[in-house]
């Protein structure tokens, strides 16, 4: 007999969990959010969406190496560019539910081992070209074949065929079952483009706007296609994104009127924006970057796993979250999941600043006071990086260790820095599904296996919870998994930060969302003005 996980909307309670399965568990419904400014939050969704003008953003999350190849993205500016005029396999709704996006719809059988999903149809490319089977299937395979560096190839490793049934249906067999295809299919990197594209130059996509000029690192201008497939949507004129990493000067910028929205705002200033009647502050509550320094455990020294404790031990967490993000950050647990997720490890005891601790495992692992551990930071990994460090360094001083904190440039950060040096500073997106933030993370087919972390019993457990429909005992399972990576592997991840958006009053249709700031990367294509100009 084979089960068969139907979806006619795009979206099933036993794909993903559900909020009845987040209060099952135990696990923080989804993180409380807050919403400040001149309307309240269902005000502003009721109004009707007007059409014009150009939204302006200044944003952090960039570099002068962006490209709009999918398979490249790590960070806020290239998902905001690529989800601007391009569109995902897979949507995930408020709440983080997977929902039909360019696949429609879909069904599993035989233990979620093969999977239909439905094209949606009439749907065309800014070049024309309608919308078929074969493009999703090139869209998949750029991650998966030949030399793709994507973020993404590991957890499609277990994908063993994938074919077209007709133009509208796509067949996909796996190695083993996953009951979170529908969830992992909704990564940023899976978006949409036609079949055989390859010049990024000029990208082509489904999405309400196209391209219209690009210079990575300073600015990036969209404008719109006209109608677009999604009712309500896509209500702007122009869309134009302006590099800002300097957090003061994107406030400077929000605060005068020359942007309409800026993202990851300063914890340390916000609370004066709050209290200006032209602007409106979205918080998201703890979903937000998990800030971590990452050690490689085969590396040298770092290959010690008593000196990776010694690193956990040694962080003042409470300090950083309350200096460096003015208490708009929860310490972090040392694996990837935060308390929102449905399979959260509460009974798992989080490594609290222990200055005998970080001594005892420091000795342990054979080295004495007069050695050095050198950490690179940057504010190419995030903003907050140098500032987290030093504070790193004087709690590591306390426990009579001494951690040389070294600034590199950001320019390279993560093509010569990050999976390259022992121990480095870096920043991780909130993934919907437990599975594939432990695949991705700690994965060892991964090649974002950052802290190169690799354990046959780990892979054996995750590849047990693919294919365990009881709820209770995938928990089981993950539980195991999160302390397996909290005391053997190199994440030291000591915030988990509140996404803080700052949108003029004027921006309408503004939401939280459970996955990423700027409502999913989305408010692009959500938002709208109140009296467009």
């Amino acid at each position: 007999m084979t089960d068969s996980i139907f979806s006619k909307s795009g979206s099933s309670s036993l794909l993903v969990p559900t909020r009845r399965d987040l209060l099952r568990f135990g696990g923080a419904a989804l993180a409380g959010t807050a919403l400040f400014g001149t309307l309240g939050k269902s005000q502003a969704q009721a109004e009707e969406p007007k059409k014009g003008g150009t939204l302006r953003l200044g944003l952090e999350g960039g570099s002068a190496t962006d490209s709009f190849d999918p398979t490249t993205y790590n960070d806020s500016i290239p998902i905001f560019m690529s989800l601007t005029m391009m569109n995902g396999l897979i949507e995930y709704d408020q709440a983080g539910n997977p929902t039909g996006e360019l696949l429609e719809s879909w069904e599993a059988t035989n233990g979620a081992t093969e999977w239909t999903f439905n094209v949606r149809q009439n749907i065309t490319f800014s070049n024309g070209k309608t919308l078929d089977a074969d493009d999703i299937i090139y869209s998949i395979q750029l991650h998966r074949t030949g030399d793709s560096k994507s973020a993404v190839k590991g957890q499609l490793a277990t994908v063993s065929e994938i074919k077209a049934l007709s133009p509208s249906q796509v067949y996909i067999k796996l190695s083993e079952g996953n009951a979170d295809l529908p969830v992992l299919l909704g990564d940023f990197h899976l978006v949409v483009v036609p079949n055989g594209h390859t010049d990024w130059t000029k990208p082509i996509g489904t999405g309400a706007y196209v391209l219209e000029s690009h210079q990575p690192g300073v600015r990036v201008v969209f404008k719109s296609r006209g109608e677009y497939w999604k009712p309500g949507r896509g209500n702007f004129d122009a869309i134009e994104i302006r590099y800002i990493t300097d957090p003061a000067a994107r406030t400077a910028a929000l605060q005068s009127g020359q942007i309409d929205v800026a993202n990851r705002l300063d914890p340390r200033t916000v609370k004066l924006l709050m209290r200006v009647p032209s602007l409106q502050i979205v918080q998201t509550k703890a979903t937000g970057f998990r800030y971590c320094f990452v050690a490689r455990c085969n590396d040298v020294p770092t290959k010690s796993q008593d000196l990776r404790l010694a690193l956990k031990y040694g962080i003042d967490r409470e300090q950083i979250c309350k200096t460096v993000y003015n208490g708009y950050a929860t310490p972090g647990h040392d694996h990837l999941l935060d308390s929102a997720s449905p399979f959260f490890n509460a009974e798992l005891p989080p490594h609290v600043y222990d200055p005998d601790k970080a001594k005892f495992h420091f000795k342990k692992a054979g080295l004495s006071p007069s050695d050095v551990v050198e950490l690179k930071v940057s504010e190419g990994a995030y903003g907050t990086s140098v500032d987290a460090g030093l504070i790193y360094q004087q709690s590591m001083r306390k426990a009579g260790l001494d951690l040389k904190v070294t600034k590199v440039a950001g320019d390279g950060y993560w093509s010569d820095v990050w999976l390259k040096t022992p121990f480095c500073a870096v920043h991780w997106a909130r993934r919907m599904s437990a599975d594939q933030t432990f695949t991705t993370c700690y994965g060892s087919k991964s090649d974002f296996n950052d802290s190169d972390y690799r354990s046959e019993k780990f892979d054996k457990l995750l590849s047990e919870a693919r294919v365990e429909l009881d709820q209770a005992k995938r928990k089981e399972i993950y539980d195991e998994c999160q302390r397996m990576v909290a005391e053997e592997a190199g994440h030291v991840v000591f915030a988990i930060s509140d996404f803080l958006d700052g949108y003029s009053d004027k921006v309408k249709g503004v939401k939280t969302h459970s996955r990423f700031d700027l409502d999913d990367c989305r408010v692009a294509e959500k938002a709208w003005f109140a009296e467009p100009v």
